[in-house]
């Protein structure tokens, strides 16, 4: 019952699986696995697809004949295994010449350098058939608001978004954007730092339509945020076109934990909107197996992310359909039609009506909710006992 298939749109990075357990205290704990190896241990385990930065399959000194041959052998492994690439993004975090940032860096040959690469990413992407590419920021911030005017960086980040925007249109790529946000690390604190900014940010581009967000769970909750509130609002305002799947304890370091494995009713709760709403993109595993696992270990943790969505998706059709629940919910959500008046857009006799109508202010206090029985009840779904 809890097998991936195909439709369910599971997919991993090549950094997810093929991350060999370093750390800042701690030298690798796995031998690297070339791309190639790493899709075929994708497909073993189940995955639908591969994601990639374009260092992950392409090192960044490569020369151009190297290439050429890394993503051959690449897609040939794609062919044989039958797994597909839906998004692509570009590392502008770990060569030391994007230190102080790619996009906001303070010296113009960075930041020409950042446009260049990505534009050279982005062709490597659509050519592998990705149709989302993903920006995470992850140097574009500051240890010291004495390094860079924010206002600025705002500037810059907008200059390159629409400069790479207009680049997609002159191609005729049939390419959108999703940027990522993140509140801190590894930078001391990071530019646009949640989805909220994000949102915010795009409104101001050239181009908004070609652009939404990629939230990722751990990334709001380093902040101590509810992650579904930002997949809702993205959601609603059009703008969910990707997703990071994973766990993360609150106020932690950024720990990329396997999907469900820390914060299950917050899991539940992700898993059980996003198939409420029909959200038809991939559900993408941004993790890194425990650092105490071997690659027997890592296909364990790919296959745990992908079987606890699938157990939660089950139990949100159970939440569903259970007839205490939706009983429940009618009672909450009850509506007499007496407020009917008032509804919809402002009018000047709605507001004449609705500020001369007579509410029972101590009854409405007085009304119990019916929260906890709600949440007991989910509780119990999630713990297998109802």
């Amino acid at each position: 019952m809890y097998e991936p298939k195909p439709e369910h749109k599971f997919t991993f990075g090549l950094w997810t699986v093929g991350s060999v357990g370093r750390d800042p205290f701690g030298e690798p704990v796995r031998q690297p696995l070339s791309p190639v190896e790493l899709v075929h241990l994708l497909a073993e385990v189940g995955a639908y697809g591969v994601n990639f930065h374009d260092n992950d399959l392409v090192p960044i000194d490569a020369t151009p004949a190297e290439r050429d041959r890394i993503v051959a052998e690449f897609k040939k492994a794609l062919a044989e295994t039958g797994l597909v690439v839906p998004m692509a993004t570009t590392n502008l975090f770990s060569d030391p010449v994007f230190k102080d940032g790619a996009f906001t860096s303070n010296d113009p040959r960075v930041r020409a350098y950042a446009l260049q690469k990505t534009m050279r990413a982005i062709d490597l992407g659509v050519e592998l058939g990705a149709r989302v590419y993903v920006f995470w920021g992850g140097r574009e911030g500051v240890e010291t608001d004495a390094a860079k005017d924010p206002v600025e960086a705002i500037k810059r980040t907008r200059e390159a978004m629409n400069f790479l925007c207009e680049y997609v249109l002159d191609q005729g790529y049939d390419l959108k954007f999703a940027l990522e946000a993140k509140p801190n690390e590894p930078r001391g604190d990071i530019y646009n730092a949640t989805t909220g900014h994000m949102l915010a940010f795009i409104e101001t581009l050239d181009h908004p339509e070609m652009v939404g967000v990629n939230p990722e769970v751990a990334h709001e909750h380093m902040a101590g945020l509810n992650f579904l509130h930002a997949v809702a609002q993205a959601w609603e305002a059009g703008k969910l076109f990707h997703i990071d799947l994973n766990d993360q304890a609150f106020g932690r370091y950024d720990q990329d934990l396997r999907f469900g494995s820390h914060n299950i009713k917050s899991a539940f709760f992700l898993v059980k909107f996003l198939e409420d709403v029909g959200y038809e993109g991939s559900r993408h595993f941004d993790a890194h197996a425990y650092r105490t696992e071997d690659y027997e270990g890592v296909k364990d943790f790919a296959r745990g992310c992908m079987r606890t969505y699938l157990i939660l998706k089950e139990k949100a059709e159970q939440w569903n359909a259970d007839p205490e629940i939706q009983a429940l919910l009618a009672e909450i959500n009850a509506d007499d039609g007496s407020t009917d008046a008032f509804k919809g857009a402002y009018s000047a006799e709605k507001a004449a009506a609705l500020k001369a109508a007579s509410f029972d202010r101590v009854a409405l206090g007085r009304r119990g909710l019916a929260y906890e029985r709600l949440d007991q009840l989910t509780m119990e779904i999630l713990l297998g006992v109802r």
